[in-house]
């Protein structure tokens, strides 16, 4: 099983991992070990991933084969505009891709990996 870690780290941890680790992902190069895919803050995360109707993306793109964004909307029974846009979004921070015309979630499972503390004001 190809499982998606998401943890939150420093910007420039961040952006190191997430380079190295994607190229990886979708060569086929982490069978099945898991890949760290990091964000900057907990905020950061939120906009990108959290979101009830992306986690709904991820979850239905899960395990599948590519498909288009349009099947995709279908099997999600939501406006095509709307699931294009969340896509956009998902393909920009590279959680999902492109190839060859279709959009691909390379994994399994998601596991997020993070922890709230409390800041003194």
């Amino acid at each position: 099983m190809r499982t998606l870690i998401v943890r939150v780290n420093s910007e420039s941890e961040a952006r190191s991992m997430m380079k190295n680790n994607f190229i990886s992902a979708m060569s086929g190069g982490l069978a099945d070990e898991p890949f760290v895919h990091s964000f900057g803050s907990i905020e950061q995360l939120a906009k990108v991933m959290l979101a009830p109707n992306r986690l709904a993306i991820l979850h239905t793109m899960a395990g599948a084969q590519a498909m288009s964004i349009r099947e995709l909307a279908r099997r999600l029974k939501r406006d095509f505009k709307a699931v294009y846009r969340d896509v956009q979004d998902l393909l920009t921070a590279e959680i999902i891709c492109l190839e060859e015309g279709k959009i691909i979630f390379p994994f399994d499972a998601v596991k997020f990996d993070f922890m709230i503390e409390h800041r003194a004001a």
